[in-house]
């Protein structure tokens, strides 16, 4: 069974876990374009700087980082490679940014 640690959050749970609290890291994952055009905040580093640099990141490897994209398949591929790189605390949006959208129409 995976660890809570490391579970994936659907879009319902993350708009839940932004209104209540701050205590987590977002790293949004798609390109620079894609970021300035809509963006949740958090720190943008496209995912093949990530692959390319995930060793080298100045985050704390035990704080819970939520790693988003539009769809949540480059973020799956981020938090794969966080946790290959000694995070311990990586969540995935499901569905991404499209599907939380989709919650506030």
């Amino acid at each position: 069974m995976e660890e809570i640690k490391s579970q994936d959050l659907t879009a319902e749970e993350f708009q839940h876990r932004m209104s209540v609290s701050d205590s987590f890291q977002i790293i949004d994952v798609r390109e620079v374009i894609e970021y300035l055009t809509f963006n949740l905040g958090g720190d943008n580093i496209p995912l093949g700087i990530l692959i390319k640099t995930a060793a080298d990141l100045d985050y704390d490897k035990d704080k819970e980082i939520i790693v988003i994209c539009q769809r949540g398949l480059r973020s799956k591929t981020a938090k794969m490679e966080l946790l290959k790189n000694g995070y311990t605390n990586v969540r995935n949006l499901t569905g991404g940014i499209l599907a939380l959208r989709k919650l506030n129409r």
